[in-house]
């Protein structure tokens, strides 16, 4: 019983924390949680993103991204490589919030 308690908490924590997606780009990439590569096309990318201009908007791990002023304030320090070998995560951004997501999900646990 203790361990499936200790189970849902670890779950449920794990949730709380993918709930937003707030980035801030970073200048160096020692200072980012994530290096992430712009590819050319859809099909080359883990993850489709979609630039939400309201924070609100900015839920789940499901590449609804808001680009937050301080470092502070986000919930993941990204840096642009570029090199595509350099990155943890290809991400192509896309004009419609209907076309985001996770292409490839092995690449997922960067955003936990």
């Amino acid at each position: 019983m203790m361990k499936h308690i200790t189970l849902l908490l670890i779950f449920g924590l794990m949730t709380i924390g993918a709930q937003a997606q707030k980035v801030f780009s970073v200048e160096y990439e020692s200072r980012a949680d994530v290096k992430v590569f712009v590819v050319d096309y859809e099909s080359q990318a883990n993850l489709l993103v979609f630039k939400q201009d309201y924070e609100s908007r900015a839920d789940g791990n499901e590449g609804n991204w808001f680009f937050v002023d301080y470092e502070s304030r986000a919930d993941k320090k990204i840096f642009f490589v570029d090199y595509e070998s350099r990155a943890d995560v290809k991400i192509y951004f896309v004009e419609y919030e209907s076309r985001a997501g996770w292409k490839n999900k092995e690449k997922i646990h960067f955003f936990f």
